[in-house]
């Protein structure tokens, strides 16, 4: 089974042909900022594996709790958040799950960053928590 998706306005899509090898949820301030949401939920594609059609734009978050540079892609056009690079796992792409075509088999594998999660959202029993990334 190949997967795809794209942003909002189609300018910026995408393919891999293996399932994502992880999946998770990140509730640091920043997720939740370029999200415009409560959280970020990822799904880790091998970069090798990923394949793209347009040009998304970059910003370089600097500005976060680990330290590390975050590498944010989205559409220039219709704003829809893309994928994400970390500089510990450079042969990973952290897909915004939102984008993809069918996440029907999604199932967060973890939560990252749960020291700044909303206090509202409730997390599920038995998904592994982290307080930090």
């Amino acid at each position: 089974m190949s997967y795809s998706g794209r942003c909002l306005c189609g300018q910026v899509s995408y393919e891999f042909p293996n399932a994502p090898a992880m999946t998770g949820i990140c509730h640091c301030k920043n997720c939740q900022r370029q999200a415009g949401s409560a959280f970020s939920t990822l799904a880790g594609v091998r970069r090798s594996e990923f394949t793209m059609t347009g040009e998304p734009t970059l910003y370089m978050d600097g500005d976060t709790l680990s330290g590390n540079q975050v590498e944010r892609y989205f559409c220039g056009t219709c704003g829809s958040p893309i994928y994400s690079l970390i500089p510990s796992q450079p042969d990973t792409v952290f897909l915004k799950s939102g984008t993809m075509d069918d996440t029907s088999d999604f199932e967060p594998q973890f939560h990252a960053w749960c020291s700044t999660k909303q206090n509202w959202v409730e997390l599920a029993e038995g998904v592994p928590q982290m307080d930090s990334q």
